[in-house]
């Protein structure tokens, strides 16, 4: 169950917000919307050079007081006001919509879609470049690479493929983008925001860490050999045949050398349960140990569901058993959103809660506290380990 698991991407359709103001439709109504729109505009540098080019020419107008230099001065003006006004035209009446996998995980590139549709009756959007803008506390966008539309007509939609990329596990809740165009003549670089309001649920990060390897060798060896008879591969004992025995088990060369009937009995072989716990007691100013445990736990828990093994996960507040694909995700999304427990001075869990016969696991901040109370026969993962 990693990004690429047995679960193909299966996007749902969802209505984003849109940049489009819902007013009663003027007779003019590309016009009315882009007097409306909140719109930020940069002057590049061929926009210097030309305005520079329109202060020169207005001043040798004024300065000689030439007819024709005043028809020029006013072209020129006439050209970067229309410019101005259908840069600004082109990003109204814009709908984004974001299209994600149904399992989204941290800071693993995801392959996405974008549609970006106009909704403005007869005007065309060109040149348009959509980007990712900064979220929450500096953090980074989840579109790392700008989209470039060259032209949307009217009343359609184009649709474009990406990847996103979440900088961290949670619930994402907002995410903004910008569109931007310098059409027609490149003298202005206008710039808009689109803010989608859905709820992203974003696991863990599984990248690996030092001794996973092993870990996984550990606990994803599938079956276990008990000590008992029973259906298996490995022989076990062979005893005197008893009433209600199945015939195909007797071992006819023993039969025949002692004159009774034997049965050949093999060990039972069944299938390994991993018991994993996460420790949520964490100090304060620790909270990269904390992450870092869950992400380990997470990797470890990702990888056990691409098999058949069985998985009890236990943490402070949380207990659940998994065996089926479904059941697995049910975990992780646990482990998206969980918070630690800051300066929490309660005891360690006593290892005799767990199974005699099952793998442990602990992932915790704290490895020295369970190393020290007897946990010895767990595997016990810090997270600095």
């Amino acid at each position: 169950m990693t990004p690429n698991s047995r679960r193909a991407a299966n996007p749902g359709i969802r209505r984003q917000d849109s940049a489009q103001s819902r007013f009663p439709e003027p007779v003019l109504p590309d016009l009315f919307h882009s007097l409306r729109s909140s719109i930020h505009f940069r002057i590049t540098g061929g926009g210097l050079l030309y305005i520079f080019a329109v202060l020169l020419v207005g001043f040798a107008a004024f300065r000689t007081g030439n007819n024709l230099l005043f028809l020029v001065f006013s072209a020129l003006l006439a050209i970067l006001l229309v410019s101005g006004f259908l840069s600004r035209l082109m990003l109204t009446g814009l709908e984004l919509e974001l299209l994600l996998p149904e399992h989204v995980w941290a800071r693993t590139a995801a392959p996405a879609r974008i549609r970006l549709r106009n909704l403005k009756r007869f005007t065309p959007s060109f040149s348009l470049e959509l980007s990712g803008q900064p979220g929450a506390a500096n953090s980074p966008p989840i579109l790392t690479a700008p989209v470039y539309f060259p032209i949307i007509p009217g009343r359609t939609t184009v649709e474009a493929s990406i990847e996103v990329t979440f900088p961290r596990r949670g619930r994402h809740r907002e995410n903004v983008f910008l569109i931007a165009t310098r059409f027609p003549f490149g003298f202005l670089r206008k710039t808009t925001t689109l803010a989608l309001q859905r709820e992203t649920i974003v696991y863990p990060a599984l990248e690996p860490f030092p001794g996973a390897a092993n870990l996984l060798a550990e606990t994803a060896s599938g079956e276990m050999e008990m000590p008992v008879r029973g259906p298996g591969k490995d022989f076990y004992r062979i005893r005197p045949y008893e009433p209600g025995d199945s015939a195909r088990h007797i071992d006819w060369k023993i039969s025949a050398h002692t004159g009774v009937h034997h049965i050949r009995e093999f060990s039972r072989d069944e299938q390994a349960v991993v018991e994993v716990l996460l420790d949520r007691r964490t100090n304060a100013g620790e909270s990269r140990l904390f992450e870092s445990a869950v992400e380990r736990c997470a990797f470890l828990i990702s990888h056990l569901g691409a098999g058949d093994t069985k998985v009890f996960m236990r943490a402070q507040g949380f207990t659940y058993a998994a065996a089926e694909e479904d059941e697995f995700y049910v975990i992780l999304r646990y482990l998206a959103l969980v918070d630690p427990l800051i300066a929490v001075t309660s005891a360690v869990e006593s290892e005799s809660d767990f199974s005699a016969s099952g793998v442990r696991v602990v992932f915790t901040s704290r490895p020295e506290e369970f190393r020290e109370s007897g946990w010895s026969g767990a595997c016990v993962a810090g997270a600095d380990e």
